[in-house]
């Protein structure tokens, strides 16, 4: 499969998004160029974007909404549902068990796994927090598509071995480390320190 740059996939779910909401507003077609202004790029870079898989709309008259959704959808891999394990119930771990969106989208969080016993057993959004202890016998028998690893950083890495060992092959970091894994693995690391810093470079140089 080709390589597809991340900030062009970014940008289509974000084309995804503007579709959706064109939907809601009753458009049945939409131009590259009003998706660019939606989303502050250019109309080359739409088209450009949409290119690496296929050939969409048609010249002069745009793309027809619903049928660019569907097509998104399925290059995004969101026609299916993705079983999601937590790991770490602390207040970010709790905010995205929480966080309706994610199932909206096809992503169903199917546990949270804490080493605190004072934490281990309280019931989150339908969810009863799980001693870590069972992590590897619990993938065994249910497998997970994706795990978020939301714990100090000290154990974030001992988390992602016994992740990887178990079969995850997708993980969503929030520690803030450098996670160590195999070439098979794909990591993701959310860095708000790091966002914040950026936002401060902006204010800093305006």
């Amino acid at each position: 499969m080709r390589k597809i740059a991340e900030s062009t996939v970014r940008r289509l779910s974000l084309y995804l998004r503007f579709l959706e909401e064109f939907e809601e507003q009753g458009a049945s077609t939409i131009s590259s160029a009003a998706l660019a202004t939606r989303g502050g790029t250019t109309s080359a870079q739409v088209r450009k974007d949409l290119s690496f898989f296929g050939s969409f709309g048609k010249r002069g008259m745009g793309y027809e909404v619903a049928a660019l959704k569907t097509q998104l959808q399925e290059i995004l891999g969101l026609n299916r549902r993705y079983r999601v394990v937590v790991v770490g119930a602390g207040k970010i771990g709790s905010a995205l068990v929480q966080y309706q969106g994610f199932r909206d989208r096809g992503f169903d969080l199917v546990a949270i796994y804490d080493a605190d016993p004072k934490k281990i057993g309280r019931s989150w959004n339908g969810l009863s927090v799980r001693d870590v202890t069972q992590l590897e016998k619990d993938l065994k028998h249910d497998p997970a598509d994706i795990a978020a690893i939301v714990t100090p950083a000290d154990a974030a890495q001992a988390v992602a071995d016994r992740l990887v060992a178990s079969g995850v092959t997708t993980i969503l970091n929030f520690a803030p480390v450098q996670l160590q894994v195999p070439e098979r693995v794909a990591v993701k690391t959310v860095n708000l320190v790091l966002e914040l810093e950026a936002l401060s470079y902006v204010l800093a140089n305006r």
